[in-house]
């Protein structure tokens, strides 16, 4: 799953960045709320985790303009304010949860994912990708084709999970590099076609009907 995190604190990000991806999060992070409403705007997110506080647009602001936009992706506000009246502001603007700091990473690991299985209550789609007769169930963080469940390793969940999403259309090893490990292009790295030669081994081998498919010159696909 991929969230985008907004915070301006340098530390505070570092912490949840590495937090999340430790647990298989592909984490965004800006530090500003004009640009968290560009991202938030224009890609899809499991979560959105936004702080107060924010250069720009400051965070609630930032919340109530993507709600206004139509963005429905659940939406955890942080703030150093402790008060009740602060935290019902925060969920009166659109949020869906609220966090003080200092915060524990379990708790606020714990309020992602149950904002996760809220969404999934409304919105099925959200949480199961498919693609002819392979399923991803992105809250198990299951492969399964077939009947038969595919045990996959974190970059290769989020490696299928980002062809998936983006099924009958062509991504780039520079796309899939900055979507899925979240560096810079290194054009003499051979990670993707490595962790895609895993994976196509996973997904088709075995299958009469191949999914996943080299795109010369171009990058790689998944269709029916």
């Amino acid at each position: 799953m991929r969230v985008l995190l907004v915070e301006d604190d340098s530390k505070v990000a570092e912490f949840i960045k590495r937090g999340l991806t430790e647990e298989g999060f592909a984490v965004d992070h800006v530090d500003n709320g004009n640009d968290g409403f560009v991202y938030g705007q224009n890609n899809f997110y499991s979560v959105l985790i936004v702080d107060i506080m924010l250069p720009g647009l400051d965070g609630l602001s930032l919340v109530s303009k993507l709600r206004e936009e139509g963005i429905k992706t659940p939406i955890l506000v942080l703030s150093a304010r402790q008060s009740v009246d602060d935290r019902v502001a925060g969920l009166r603007t659109g949020s869906d949860d609220y966090l003080t700091k200092p915060f524990a990473f379990t708790e606020l690991l714990a309020r992602i994912q149950a904002l996760v299985r809220r969404s999934s209550g409304l919105n099925k789609e959200m949480t199961k990708l498919t693609v002819a007769d392979l399923n991803l169930n992105l809250l198990t963080r299951e492969a399964e084709r077939q009947g038969q469940v595919i045990p996959l390793q974190n970059k290769e969940f989020e490696l299928l999970e980002y062809l998936m999403r983006n099924h009958g259309r062509v991504v780039s090893k520079t796309m899939i590099i900055e979507h899925v490990w979240n560096y810079d292009f290194d054009p003499q790295t051979n990670v993707v076609e490595v962790r895609v030669s895993r994976l196509r081994d996973k997904i088709d081998k075995g299958f009469e009907k191949k999914l996943i498919h080299t795109i010369r010159g171009a990058g790689y696909i998944i269709r029916q």
